[in-house]
C-alpha cells in the first residue's frame, strides 16, 4: 500500500477518485487555497517564533499569547518534526521519511519532551474547534512513542489559535499499539481500492473546488 498520512486519508475519505489523481495517477495538482496559503504562513511564524525567537508578524499577533503559554512548559522543545513508521507482521518501528519501507508519515507541530513525560500541539487555523478530528492526536502520539520510547505519557492538544480553543487529550504509551490502529478502518478500504483499482467518485459541497476536472461532479 502507499504511504500514507493524516491529511492522504481524509482525502480518501472525502472522494476516493481525488485521491487516485492527487495521489496515485498523480495527473492533478491540488492548488493551494488562500486558506491553505494562510495556514502555512502561521505555522512558519509559530515554528520561528517558538524555535529562535522570531518576533511574530503583525497580523499574526493574536497567537503569541497561546504560543508564549507553550513557550513556559518546561522541557526540550523540536518544531516541525518529521516522523515516520514502517510496519510489518503489525508491528510498528521508526524509519525515515522517505525510506523504502515507509509506511505512515507525519509531521508535529511542536513536541516538548521533558524526561519521560511529553507535550504534542498541532496548530489549527480554523474558525472554530467544532469539527475538532482527535484521532490526528491518537496517530501523533502513536508515532511519539515509537520515535521516543522513553517517553511514557503525553498530553497532547488541538491548538485552534484564531478562536483560542484547545482540544486536550492524554496519553499512555501502553496504549501506543491502539493509537496507530485509530484509521484501520479507512485504511482497509483504501487497500481494497488500490487492490481492485476501483475509485469512486463521491458528490459533496467541496467539488465546487477539487482539481480534478474530468469528474461528473465537478462544479467549476
Amino acid at each position: 500500500m502507499t504511504a500514507w498520512s493524516y491529511s492522504s486519508i481524509n482525502t480518501f475519505k472525502q472522494c476516493p477518485k481525488k485521491y487516485y489523481h492527487l495521489k496515485v495517477a498523480k495527473d492533478v495538482k491540488d492548488v493551494s487555497s488562500s486558506a491553505m496559503y494562510y495556514g502555512n504562513e502561521v505555522h512558519r511564524a509559530a515554528e520561528h517564533y517558538v524555535k529562535k525567537g522570531t518576533p511574530i508578524p503583525t497580523k499574526f499577533n493574536f497567537i503569541k499569547n497561546t504560543l508564549d503559554s507553550l513557550n513556559n512548559i518546561q522541557g526540550e522543545k523540536h518544531c516541525e518534526i518529521r516522523m515516520a513508521l514502517a510496519k510489518e507482521d503489525g508491528e510498528y518501528a521508526p524509519t525515515t521519511f522517505f525510506a523504502d519501507n515507509v509506511w505512515w508519515r507525519g509531521i508535529a507541530d511542536l513536541l516538548i519532551v521533558d524526561d519521560d513525560k511529553a507535550y504534542l500541539v498541532d496548530y489549527k487555523t480554523g474558525k472554530s474547534a467544532k469539527y475538532a478530528d482527535t484521532k490526528q492526536l491518537d496517530l501523533l502520539a502513536g508515532a511519539t512513542f515509537t520515535h521516543y520510547p522513553g517517553i511514557k505519557s503525553i498530553k497532547s492538544a488541538l491548538a485552534y489559535v484564531v478562536s483560542n480553543e484547545f482540544v486536550q487529550k492524554k496519553h499512555t504509551s501502553d496504549m501506543r499499539k491502539s493509537y496507530l490502529t485509530v484509521f484501520d478502518d479507512e485504511l482497509e478500504r483504501l487497500d481494497s481500492a488500490e487492490e481492485n483499482e476501483v475509485w469512486n467518485a463521491i458528490d459533496g459541497p467541496l467539488c465546487a473546488y477539487c482539481p480534478v476536472t474530468k469528474c461528473e461532479h465537478n462544479r467549476k
